[in-house]
C-alpha cells in the first residue's frame, strides 16, 4: 500500500498489501451483514476501499496532503460528542463509526509498518463488532473468509518483514509466489478449523452472554406494538426477512392454514388502533413449568389440538405469537398477559425467544347459531370499549347497513361484511400517492384497494356500527414449510391484519375480509435455494448461537443412539445385502465390460507415461512463450535442462558439484563445446541479467547442438 511511490513492489509485497486489503473488507462486511450499519458509513468505507485497490493494483496514485488529514482528524473530534449524544445516542454505534472513520483515513494514507499494524488491529475491531452485533449466519462466511485472509496477511508479511532485514538476501520469483502463499494459507485455515470446530462442540458457548450487555438492541417490527397507524403493516410486508420458525409436533398440521396471532387491539381514533393503558398480569408457572393459559373446554367435535415449537427472530418484538388459543405454554422468560389476551415476554440478553405451546383450534362451522358453545357474556364496560367509534363518515354506517341488508343475526351480518369486502374490493400493497384525511373512507368510497389493514379496519368499524363488539388483530399468515429444515418460515412480508368480532353464543371469533393477493409469491428456483439459506440460519441459530450445555447433553445422546444403533444392527441382514451388491456388481461388468476395460488401459497408460507426457507438454509451452518473445528469467533454468538433456543423449553427463562455466570449459568436443560455452554466456545473461531478449538466442543455440552429429 504505497499511494506515493512508482517504484516496483515484489510479489510478496503485493501479496501481502491485497491480503491486507481483503482483510480490512471481510471485517467490513461482517458488521454491514449484521444490518447495524447506516448507509454513509457503508458508503464512505466502500469507497475507501475501492480506492485502495486501485492504488495497490497500480491503476491509481493518490496521497492525500498531512494538512487534510489533520483537518478531517479534528473536525471528527468535534464530530464525535453530536454523535453520541444526538445521532447514535449510545455508546456502541458511535464507537463503531470512530472505528470506521480510522479505517478509512488509514487505508487511504497507509505507508509504514506502523500504519500497516494499526490497520491489522482495525480489521479485529470490525471482525469483534460483527461477532457482538451479528446473529445471521452470514457472519459465519465472513469469519471464515476473514480466518484465510488473516492466515495469508500474517504469513506474507513475515516474509515482507524477513527481505528488508539488514543482512538478508532474498530473492522472489515472480511465478507461483502468490499461488503458493494462498495454498499455504488455504491448509492453515483449514486445519485452524479442524481443531476448532471439535471444541466448539464440546465447549458451549459463553462469550456472547458476556457481550450482550453491550448492545443497543435494533428496531422490533413496529407492525405489533401497541399502537398501530394504518400503513404500517403494509410497508412491512415488503420486506422478505425471516421473522420466525415452527416446528409442528405432527406433521399432519403443517397444511393447516393457521393465523399467528400477535396482538389484539381495541382503540381506534380514525388512524391508528391501540391499547389503552393497562396493568398486565403476570403469569406464574405451575410445578412442572408450565404456563396454564386457559383450563381445557368440555370435548367438542368442532374442536382441534395442536402442539408446535416457536423460534421468534430478533426482529419480532416482545410479541408472544400463538395458533387458535393457546392453552399450555413452556418458556424461560417472564410472560405477561394483558385484558385482551396479548401475551408479552420480558425481552432478556438473548435476541431470540423460543417456547412451546399447546392449542386449541376450533375448526369453523357451517352454521353458527347451530353451535352450543357456552361463553360468558360481555361486561358492560368491555362491550362499551369494543363499540367505541371515532366521528366517521356517514356513509361507512350506510354501507354496513346496507350489507347487512336487516338480518338480525350478528354472526350473518359479520359473515356478509366480511364477504361483500374480500368481492368487491382489491388487494394492493401501494400506498395513496397523498395522505387522506379520512383513510377509511377514502379506501370505501374512492380508492377501494389496499392492503389487509385497510380491509380489517374497515371491517371492525362496519361491525361497531351494526351493534357488533369487533377488534383488529395484527399478527402472521400461516408462511411457507421448508422441507429442508422441517419448520414453517415465517417473514415480515406474511404480517396480516384480520378481525374478531363477538358472537352469541360463540365469543370472540376470526373472520378475514382480505382478499387473496394476485402477486403472491410462488415456488420457483430461488424460493426453494432460498430453503437452503433458511435452513442454514436455522442451524445457525439452533446449534451456534444458542449453543449451550443443554445442547450440547443433546448432541452426545444423538451420538450415543445412533451408536448403539449402528452396534445393534450392524451385521442385520449383511448376508442379503452383499448378495444383492454381487449380482448388481456382475450385472453392471458385463454390461459395461468393453467401456471399463477401455477406461482401465487408460488409467494404467496415464500412471506409465502421464508424468513424462506432462512434463514435456509443460516443457513445449515454454519453449513456445520463448520463441514468442515471452520469455522470463525463470525460463533460464528450463533451457539449460533442455540443453543438458541433449548431452546425456550424446553421453556427456554434467556433475553436481561443477558450475557451468566449469562444465563448459571441460567439454572435448569442439563443436560441442563452443555451442556450450555459447549457451552457458546466455543462461547467465538470463538467469543472473534479466535479460530477456538472449531467450531466442538459446533456442536457436539449443537447435544447432541438436543438430550436431
Amino acid at each position: 500500500m504505497r499511494p506515493d511511490s512508482a517504484a516496483p513492489v515484489s510479489p510478496a509485497d503485493r501479496f501481502f498489501e491485497f491480503a491486507l486489503l481483503g482483510l480490512l473488507a471481510s471485517g467490513f462486511l461482517a458488521v454491514v451483514g449484521s444490518g447495524y450499519l447506516d448507509t454513509p458509513t457503508t458508503v464512505i468505507t466502500a469507497a475507501a476501499l475501492f480506492l485502495r485497490a486501485l492504488i495497490t493494483a497500480g491503476l491509481l496514485r493518490l496521497k492525500l496532503p498531512a494538512g487534510v488529514v489533520t483537518v478531517a482528524t479534528l473536525a471528527y473530534v468535534g464530530f464525535y460528542p453530536v454523535d453520541y449524544f444526538f445521532i447514535s445516542e449510545s455508546f456502541l454505534p458511535s464507537a463503531v463509526h470512530l472505528v470506521f472513520f480510522v479505517a478509512v483515513v488509514k487505508i487511504l494514507t497507509a505507508q509504514t509498518n506502523r500504519d500497516y499494524l494499526f490497520l491489522k488491529v482495525i480489521a479485529f475491531l470490525e471482525l469483534l463488532a460483527a461477532c457482538i452485533l451479528s446473529s445471521r449466519v452470514n457472519f459465519f462466511g465472513f469469519l471464515l473468509l476473514f480466518l484465510v485472509l488473516g492466515v495469508a496477511t500474517f504469513s506474507s508479511g513475515e516474509i515482507r518483514q524477513s527481505a528488508r532485514k539488514r543482512g538478508t538476501v532474498a530473492r522472489f520469483s515472480s511465478r507461483g509466489l502468490s499461488l503458493r502463499l494462498t495454498a499455504s494459507a488455504l491448509l492453515v485455515s483449514v486445519a485452524i478449523l479442524a481443531i476448532t470446530a471439535g471444541l466448539f462442540f464440546f465447549l458451549p458457548r459463553t462469550a456472547r452472554a458476556a457481550f450482550q450487555h453491550l448492545v443497543s438492541r435494533r428496531d422490533r417490527l413496529t407492525g405489533f406494538s401497541t399502537r398501530v397507524t394504518l400503513g404500517e403493516i403494509g410497508e412491512l410486508k415488503r420486506d422478505n426477512t425471516p421473522v420466525m420458525h415452527i416446528k409442528m409436533d405432527h406433521p399432519e398440521d403443517r397444511t393447516l392454514p393457521l393465523k399467528w396471532r400477535g396482538a389484539a387491539l381495541s382503540e381506534f381514533d380514525g388512524r391508528t388502533w391501540f391499547v389503552p393503558p393497562t396493568s398486565p398480569q403476570m403469569l406464574r408457572p405451575d410445578q412442572a413449568g408450565l404456563l396454564v393459559l386457559e383450563p381445557e373446554p368440555p370435548r367438542r367435535p368442532d374442536i382441534r389440538h395442536i402442539s408446535y415449537a416457536v423460534h421468534l427472530g430478533e426482529l419480532s418484538g416482545d410479541a408472544l405469537f400463538f395458533a387458535g388459543t393457546p392453552q399450555y405454554l413452556r418458556i424461560d422468560s417472564p410472560v405477561f398477559r394483558n385484558s385482551l389476551d396479548n401475551f408479552r415476554v420480558r425481552l432478556s440478553d438473548s435476541h431470540d425467544i423460543w417456547y412451546q405451546v399447546y392449542s386449541r383450534l376450533e375448526l369453523p362451522a357451517p352454521d353458527f347459531e347451530a353451535a352450543d358453545a357456552f361463553v360468558d357474556p360481555l361486561t358492560r364496560e368491555w362491550r362499551a370499549v369494543y363499540l367505541q367509534l371515532p366521528r366517521i363518515d356517514p356513509r361507512v354506517s350506510d354501507l354496513a347497513r346496507e350489507i347487512a341488508r336487516g338480518d338480525s343475526s350478528p354472526a350473518v351480518q359479520a359473515r356478509l361484511v366480511e364477504k361483500y369486502l374480500r368481492t368487491h374490493y382489491g388487494y394492493t400493497l401501494e400506498l395513496p400517492q397523498f395522505e387522506p384525511a379520512d383513510p377509511l373512507a377514502y379506501f370505501l368510497f374512492q380508492r377501494k384497494k389496499g392492503h389487509c389493514e385497510y380491509f380489517a379496519s374497515s371491517m371492525a368499524v362496519m361491525l361497531r356500527a351494526l351493534g357488533i363488539p369487533s377488534r383488529v388483530v395484527t399478527g402472521f399468515q400461516s408462511g411457507i414449510y421448508n422441507p429442508i429444515s422441517g419448520t414453517q418460515l415465517i417473514r415480515s412480508s406474511d404480517a396480516h391484519s384480520w378481525v374478531e368480532a363477538w358472537l352469541p353464543h360463540r365469543g370472540w371469533t376470526t373472520f378475514d375480509p382480505t382478499p387473496p393477493d394476485p402477486n403472491a409469491l410462488r415456488l420457483s428456483v430461488w424460493t426453494r435455494l432460498g430453503f437452503y439459506a433458511d435452513a442454514a440460519e436455522v442451524f445457525w441459530q439452533d446449534w451456534v448461537l444458542n449453543y449451550n450445555l443443554d445442547r450440547q447433553l443433546q448432541l452426545a445422546s444423538r451420538v450415543g443412539e445412533s451408536s448403539r444403533h449402528v452396534g445393534m444392527n450392524w451385521f442385520d441382514g449383511v448376508g442379503p445385502a452383499l448378495n444383492r451388491a454381487y449380482h448388481r456388481t456382475s450385472n453392471f461388468v458385463l454390461r459395461y465390460a468393453a467401456v471399463l476395460f477401455g477406461i482401465a488401459i487408460a488409467a494404467i497408460l496415464l500412471q506409465l507415461f502421464g508424468r513424462d507426457w506432462w512434463r514435456w507438454w509443460k516443457s513445449r509451452q515454454q519453449v513456445l512463450k520463448v520463441q514468442r518473445g515471452e520469455a522470463e528469467a525463470s525460463d533460464a533454468t528450463m533451457l539449460y535442462h533442455r540443453m543438458l538433456k541433449v548431452l546425456r543423449k550424446r553421453g556427456i553427463e554434467k556433475p553436481p558439484w561443477v558450475t557451468p562455466s566449469e562444465f563448459a570449459r571441460v567439454l572435448q568436443e569442439p563443436a560441442v563445446s563452443n555451442l556450450v560455452v555459447d549457451l552457458t554466456a546466455a543462461y547467465n545473461e538470463l538467469r543472473f541479467g534479466g535479460k530477456t531478449e538472449v531467450a531466442g538466442r538459446i533456442v536457436v543455440l539449443l537447435e544447432q547442438l541438436e543438430a550436431v552429429p
